[in-house]
C-alpha cells in the first residue's frame, strides 16, 4: 500500500515507516525537522536503535522509503496516514496534544479523496473527538472523508525493530469495520494476535499496558527496599519470584526507577483520565510516588558513602540513557539525579556508550568522557545509573586505580557484589548483598 507517517523521523515514526517498507509497503516519511531530514538523507540515523541503520540503508536503497519535509508534500494521495507526533506531558502531567492537532490542521488542507489517519501517538481519550471537531471544521466528514482508527505501538526502545516485526499483539481501535480490515491487512504474514475495538478501548490499552509495566518496576523497588532493610538479597528473591509462570521475570529489575518518554508519561495521563471522570486512583498514584522515591533513595545512598557530604565531591557517573540499547536521555532518571547531585555542591564526570552526544544537549555543566576509566579519574564515587552489558566486563581493578577513593553505587545492578569488593571498592547496590 502506499502509506505516510506523520513525525516520521522520531522514535515510533522512524521504527514505523522502516518496518511497513520491511513487510514491502511504499512509505512517504514526512517530517518538519530540517536537522533530522539532512541526517537522514545523509543516511544516518537520528537517534541510536538497534537493527535500524540495515532497514534504513535497505530501503532507502529499494525506493520503499522516501522522505518529506511538509505534510502538503508527504500525504497528499496516500491511501493510510499515521500520525506518530510526540505527545509529551505538561507540567501539570496532561498530556501536550499541540503537535497532534498541528499535523490534523495540516492534514485537514491537504486530504483529498478517502484515506485512513491512524494514530500511533499516544493519546488521552478524547482525542478522537478533537481530531473529528478539526476535520469536520474543514468540511470533512467522517466515514465518508475519511475514518480515524488508534494503532497503539508496543514497542521497547532498543529492542524496537524487533518488535515492530515479531509483535506481541496488534491492537485496532476504530467504529469502521472496513477501515479496520485495511489496517489489518497492513500486517498480513505476521504472527499475532490482532484485537479489533472502539478507539477509546484501544487507547486505554495502551495506557494500562504501560501502568502495569510501571507497577512492576515500583514492586521491584519496593521488595529491595524490604531486602536492605532485612538483610537479604533482593535478586535471590526475584528469581524464585520470576519462576512463576503467572508473573515471569520482566520488569522485575530494581534500580533508581523508570524513566523515558514513556511509563512515567502514561501513568500520569492515566492518573488524570482517572481524575477527569470522578475516581481517585490511589493505587496508580502509589506506583508514581514509589518512583520518585527510589530517585531520592538513590542521592540519599550517594550521601552515605560520602560521609553525608556532597559538596567539593567528584563523582564519576556510568550511564546516562534511560535504559540500556538506547541514546535516548528524554527524561531519563540518570540526568534527572545528576542535577541534584550538583544542586548539592558535587562535580560530575561521565559516561555512556552510546548517549554522550545527546547528553551533552541537556545535560550541562558535567564532563562527558568516550572512556568509563577517564571519567572515573579522581572520582570520589562511582555511581552505576543505566545498567548497560558493557558495564558488566569493566576491569574493575584498573576502574579502582583511577578513583580517589573506592566508593561504588550500583544504582541499577549491573555488577557482582561480590566481585566488587574484592576489587577493594566499599558497595552499596539496590538490596544486593
Amino acid at each position: 500500500m502506499s502509506l505516510c507517517v506523520i513525525g516520521g523521523l522520531g522514535y515510533v515514526g522512524l521504527v514505523t515507516s522502516a518496518g511497513l517498507a520491511e513487510l514491502g509497503h511504499r512509505v512517504v516519511v514526512v517530517d518538519t525537522d530540517r536537522d533530522r531530514l539532512a541526517l537522514i538523507q545523509q543516511g544516518r540515523l537520528p537517534f541510536h536503535e538497534a537493527g535500524l541503520q540495515e532497514l534504513l540503508d535497505r530501503h532507502r536503497a529499494s525506493g520503499r522509503l522516501t522522505f518529506a519535509g511538509s505534510i502538503a508534500e508527504g500525504a497528499r494521495g496516500t491511501q493510510i496516514i499515521f500520525i506518530a507526533v510526540a505527545t509529551p506531558a505538561r507540567h501539570d502531567g496532561e498530556t501536550d496534544l499541540s503537535q497532534v492537532i498541528a499535523a490534523t490542521e495540516d492534514l485537514a488542507r491537504v486530504l483529498s479523496g478517502r484515506a485512513i489517519i491512524a494514530i500511533k501517538s499516544t493519546v488521552p481519550l478524547g482525542t478522537h473527538q478533537v481530531v473529528k471537531r478539526i476535520l469536520e471544521g474543514r468540511g470533512l466528514t467522517e466515514g465518508r472523508d475519511y475514518d480515524l482508527v488508534a494503532l497503539p505501538e508496543f514497542l521497547r526502545e532498543g529492542n524496537a525493530v524487533y518488535d515492530f516485526l515479531h509483535p506481541t499483539r496488534i491492537v485496532i481501535g476504530g467504529a469502521n469495520p472496513e477501515a479496520r480490515r485495511k489496517i489489518r491487512e497492513l500486517f498480513v504474514g505476521q504472527d499475532a494476535p490482532v484485537i479489533e475495538t472502539s478507539f477509546e478501548h484501544a487507547v486505554l490499552i495502551k495506557y494500562a499496558s504501560n501502568a502495569f509495566l510501571a507497577m512492576r518496576v515500583s514492586f521491584a523497588n519496593e521488595l529491595a527496599s524490604l531486602c536492605d532493610a532485612a538483610g537479604a538479597d533482593v535478586s535471590e528473591v526475584l528469581t524464585g519470584l520470576g519462576y512463576d509462570t503467572r508473573i515471569g521475570h520482566a520488569y522485575l529489575s530494581p534500580g533508581i526507577g523508570f524513566g523515558g518518554p514513556c511509563l512515567e508519561k502514561d501513568l500520569l495521563s492515566l492518573i488524570r483520565i482517572a481524575e477527569s471522570t470522578g475516581y481517585e486512583p490511589a493505587f496508580l498514584r502509589a506506583i508514581l510516588e514509589k518512583n520518585e522515591h527510589q530517585v531520592r533513595q538513590t542521592i540519599r545512598r550517594a550521601v552515605d558513602l560520602l560521609d553525608g557530604d556532597l559538596y567539593a565531591r567528584q563523582i564519576a557517573v556510568l550511564g546516562l540513557a534511560f535504559k540500556p540499547g538506547t541514546s535516548d536521555v528524554r527524561n531519563s532518571l540518570a540526568v534527572r539525579i545528576i542535577d541534584r547531585l550538583q544542586r548539592r555542591g558535587a562535580s560530575i564526570r561521565a559516561h555512556d556508550p552510546v548517549a554522550n552526544e545527546e547528553a551533552r544537549q541537556v545535560v550541562p555543566g558535567i564532563a562527558l568522557f568516550d572512556d568509563p576509566y577517564e571519567a572515573a579519574r579522581g572520582a570520589h564515587l562511582v555511581v552505576f545509573l543505566t545498567a548497560w552489558d558493557q558495564f558488566r566486563s569493566l576491569d574493575l581493578a584498573r576502574l579502582r586505580t583511577a578513583v580517589a577513593l573506592p566508593r561504588l553505587l550500583d544504582g541499577v545492578n549491573v555488577l557482582d557484589p561480590q566481585a566488587v569488593t574484592r576489587a577493594g571498592f566499599t558497595y552499596l547496590g539496590m538490596g544486593r548483598r
